[in-house]
């Protein structure tokens, strides 16, 4: 039996909606693009890897604040 992970199946279609030109797409579809971006996030959120791009965003944002600040 075949199963299919909901996320990695989003992240292709994602990838593959992304390569379009930007000219070609209607306001409709970048609506949907964005929603389909938002349930990606949520999918990926709980899971271990969503845990690592977390931490690594959150390192980031602290670097750029304290060099900001100095």
């Amino acid at each position: 039996m075949l199963t299919i992970n909901v996320a990695l199946l989003l992240a292709v279609i994602i990838v593959l909606r992304l390569r379009r030109r930007t000219e070609a797409r209607s306001r409709f579809d970048e609506k949907l693009t964005v929603i389909i971006v938002l349930v990606f996030g949520v999918l990926i959120a709980p899971t271990s890897f969503g845990q690592g791009i977390l931490n690594v965003v959150g390192q980031l944002a602290q670097s750029v604040t304290q060099s900001g600040s100095r």
